[in-house]
């Protein structure tokens, strides 16, 4: 998980005293300036997303709410390269929405390249990684917390801010967490909607540069931020403890009955859906048809689906694997030993991929070559990019689960494997699906670390995708940027069916 840091530290080396003047410049002042800025409104408006979505989807009895669940998470499957065109497309000066208010007199819509564009593009494909964690922690919350403060007076809004909302810290931290290092490591959004972040600065260097020591050094920067964003996160949750501390059975909580809510609960549920699905989708969908009409000969996809799928799979599996030991180490045995170890896994995450990517080149290629450009490289990629989304949810569902239980485990005569196999991993289930889902939905598109690691004629629809729209071909793009959306739902129904 270090390797990315090692490899940044001798690139930067390499700078000498040129790596002061990157870093004292006012442009890199500048941008870090937006960074921060982005990340925080960004990490703040998916909880007030994602954390109403979650209780609604979870803990009522929201009509429909297995379909909403499914629909609230889908977000999650669109790259961000896709969805800021598909919102620069439809929202932009002279987009799809301009064209349909032309016949009223409308000739120019506000601009919404900058700041704002980019905070909205973020927010409806993050908010998701929030709605996932928070489910999970509601769904191991024991029910007879909300139901004795019920019983001592508390009013249902009460019972939410002072019983509900603190129990679910770690699994809001875990996914705050991830929305914050999402952010900082995005490229796609910030690039198309022209925001000048660290990781656009970083590319620009790699690209406009041979010598990428000053790439090496704005990365190293933001890997600053993210060690910053990881204090943070570890300061939210103190020493409390979020488990049971009395016995009793397991249960479901029951129900909490909308009422007159339920009409604003649906329009919520209806505006996210509308703004960050079904809107870029009618987008998508307006590429294909036109790509059907105008006769477009489509690239071949279905070895590319199977290709994203292996390797999304095997990613997910692995990053559960390797996950479940770091997040038993930090919650059960915490030292500093373990919080070292925890905190490095969430390094690679707050890199952009390209960097992730150069630093697995630059070692494949200098010191194992027989590992270069090939499938067990890509899948530790993706492991280093993304293996925190499955340890925050693990992590976050483990701090929720008592040690007492495995104490008695290990009483009534179990050895530590038979405690694992019949106490700790049916506990962990919602922790290990939402990780796995995580993992999934974000490596099958992710891009650079792809096109950089994956082994040659090894294509996906992440690079159908990307391959057409750099060429300006979006309806091309748009036939497997369907087929990614369908095998990513389908993904999300058999997931969160499990996960029930």
């Amino acid at each position: 998980m270090l390797l990315p840091l090692a490899y940044l530290l001798i690139r930067a080396t390499g700078a000498g005293a040129a790596a002061l003047d990157v870093l004292f410049n006012s442009r890199t002042l500048r941008v870090l300036i937006n960074s921060v800025a982005i990340t925080a409104t960004v990490t703040t408006l998916a909880a007030l997303w994602g954390v109403p979505l979650a209780w609604l989807t979870t803990r009522t009895d929201l009509p429909g709410r297995k379909i909403w669940t499914a629909l609230v998470v889908l977000p999650l499957v669109i790259p961000s390269y896709v969805g800021g065109f598909a919102l620069v497309a439809s929202l932009g000066p002279k987009g799809m929405l301009q064209e349909a208010l032309a016949p009223l007199g409308v000739e120019r819509l506000p601009e919404i390249y900058g700041f704002v564009g980019a905070t909205y593009a973020l927010l409806l494909f993050t908010y998701p990684y929030l709605v996932l964690t928070v489910r999970a922690g509601l769904q191991r919350m024991d029910p007879s917390l909300e139901e004795a403060a019920r019983g001592l007076g508390y009013s249902p809004w009460q019972t939410f801010w002072r019983v509900t909302l603190p129990a679910l810290r770690p699994s809001l931290a875990a996914g705050a967490l991830l929305v914050a290092l999402y952010t900082l490591s995005d490229f796609g959004a910030v690039s198309l909607l022209r925001f000048n972040s660290f990781t656009r600065a970083i590319y620009i260097q790699y690209q406009s540069s041979f010598d990428r020591s000053a790439a090496a050094v704005l990365s190293l920067v933001l890997v600053t931020m993210t060690i910053l964003v990881l204090v943070a996160e570890r300061r939210t949750q103190g020493r409390a403890r979020y488990h049971r501390l009395s016995g009793g059975v397991g249960r479901k909580s029951r129900p909490v009955r909308l009422g007159r809510w339920k009409w604003p609960a649906l329009a919520f549920c209806a505006f996210v859906v509308t703004a960050a699905l079904i809107a870029p989708f009618t987008v998508v969908l307006i590429w294909f048809a036109r790509g059907v009409i105008a006769g477009e000969t489509f690239a071949p996809m279905w070895e590319a689906a199977w290709h994203s799928i292996e390797a999304a799979s095997l990613a997910a599996l692995a990053a559960v694997l390797l996950g479940v030991p770091v997040a038993y180490l930090s919650v059960r045995f915490p030292s500093r030993f373990a919080t070292v170890v925890e905190r490095s896994a969430y390094i690679g995450y707050g890199l952009p991929g390209i960097v992730v990517a150069l630093s697995l080149v630059f070692f494949g290629a200098n010191y194992l070559p027989i590992l270069y450009q090939t499938l067990p490289m890509l899948v530790f990629a993706y492991v280093v990019l993304f293996m925190p989304q499955a340890l925050g949810a693990l992590r976050a569902n483990l701090l929720q689960t008592s040690p007492r239980l495995e104490e008695a485990a290990r009483s009534l005569g179990l050895n530590p494997r038979r405690v694992w196999v019949r106490v700790n991993l049916p506990l962990l289930r919602p922790g290990l699906w939402a990780g796995a889902a995580l993992v999934f939905l974000t490596t099958i598109k992710e891009l650079p670390a792809t096109l950089l690691l994956a082994p040659t004629g090894f294509d996906t629809l992440a690079t159908q995708i990307w391959s057409a729209s750099a060429e300006a071909f979006f309806a091309r793009a748009a036939a497997p940027a369907l087929l990614l959306l369908a095998i990513s739902a389908l993904s999300i129904f058999i997931l969160l069916s499990q996960e029930e």
